[in-house]
């Protein structure tokens, strides 16, 4: 079997990073998302008026 070259190794490597460091990202942009229609949710309840009894 032939060993790796330096070469592909790097770019290997590299891309596996970017990838993970993508992921992290995206599941750091749907939080924000989740927590930004939550937070619009909550202000929009709050500006209704009360329903009276």
């Amino acid at each position: 079997m032939n060993a790796l070259s330096k070469e592909y190794l790097l770019l290997f490597n590299t891309l596996t990073d970017t990838a993970q460091r993508l992921e992290q990202l995206r599941q750091k942009l749907l939080l924000s998302q989740q927590m930004a229609e939550a937070m619009f949710i909550l202000q929009e309840n709050a500006d209704e008026p009360a329903a009276s009894a």
